[in-house]
């Protein structure tokens, strides 16, 4: 189902889901990504910086809360755009992994679009700070650019 402007109101929550990473999956973002620093699969390089021990890369955590809401959406294409701040690592153990579970609501409502907050949680912290998914509503075309701008 799309967005529509009407049928949606602030508070509403269109999207949760719970993702389960393990040290298998940080290995296969890195191939995917080029992202091959050891901190995301070495428990000796990340304990050498500091860390509390390996941790699943930002953009991976990123990715995986905006791709929450695509079923909802119906149509990536839809988003204009999306930011986050990086509050928390999330720390993948060797032998349990991490979950990693995102809320998707309704944070704003307005003609152009529809702004989606989403939380994201890891052991019960939030891991993202101020995640918002801004997206073009159902009723409306996407422009001429194909880049979301009007």
């Amino acid at each position: 189902m799309s967005p529509d402007v009407g049928a949606v109101t602030v508070g509403d929550i269109v999207a949760e889901r719970t993702v389960h990473l393990t040290r298998e999956s940080l290995v296969r973002y890195a191939g995917a990504s080029g992202d091959f620093n050891p901190i995301h699969y070495r428990d000796d390089v990340a304990a050498e910086v500091g860390l509390p021990g390996v941790l699943a890369h930002g953009m991976l955590t990123m990715g995986l809360a905006v791709g929450t809401i695509t079923p909802w959406l119906g149509d990536a294409g839809r988003i204009l755009d999306y930011g986050v701040r990086f509050t928390r690592p999330v720390v993948v153990d060797p032998a349990d992994g991490a979950d990693l579970h995102i809320v998707a609501r309704i944070g704003q409502v307005a003609d152009d679009a529809v702004r989606v907050d989403l939380t994201v949680t890891a052991a019960d912290t939030t891991v993202l700070g101020k995640a918002q998914v801004r997206v073009r509503p159902a009723d409306q075309p996407a422009d001429s650019t194909g880049d979301g701008a009007r």
